[in-house]
C-alpha cells in the first residue's frame, strides 16, 4: 500500500511539473496582460513623433530594438547628447523603453 501511495505521489508531482503552462504565476500573468494591452509601437511613435521632434537637438525618431536584439524601443536621434536632452526626453513612452542616439546633424541627400 505504501509503495502505491509513493507511486501516486510521484505521478502527481511529475504531472504538475510537466505542465507548467497550466499554472501561471501572478507575475507572468501580469506581464502577459500588459504586453497584450500595450499599443503597437508604431502607433506610439506616430502619436509622439511631433512632440519629440519639437525638442531642441532632436533630429529624428524611429522604432528600433535594445541591445538584446529582441526588445522593441523608440530611438531618439540627437545632434549631441547632453544633460538637458537626457532630462527632456522621457525614459519610456507608453511602456516602451526610449534610447537616445547621438547622430550629429542629419541633412537630406542632394541630387547631383
Amino acid at each position: 500500500m505504501r509503495a502505491t501511495g509513493l507511486a501516486l505521489l510521484a505521478a502527481v508531482l511529475l504531472l504538475s511539473t510537466a505542465c507548467p503552462s497550466q499554472r501561471q504565476s501572478p507575475v507572468n500573468e501580469t506581464v502577459r496582460q500588459e504586453t497584450m494591452n500595450r499599443k503597437d509601437i508604431n502607433d506610439v511613435l506616430r502619436e509622439h513623433d511631433d512632440e519629440l521632434l519639437a525638442i531642441p537637438g532632436v533630429v529624428g525618431v524611429y522604432v528600433g530594438v535594445l541591445a538584446d536584439d529582441k526588445t522593441p524601443c523608440l530611438k531618439i536621434m540627437v545632434v549631441k547628447k547632453s544633460e538637458d536632452l537626457e532630462k527632456a526626453i522621457p525614459k519610456t513612452i507608453d511602456g516602451y523603453p526610449v534610447e537616445i542616439e547621438e547622430t550629429g546633424i542629419i541633412r537630406p541627400l542632394t541630387d547631383k
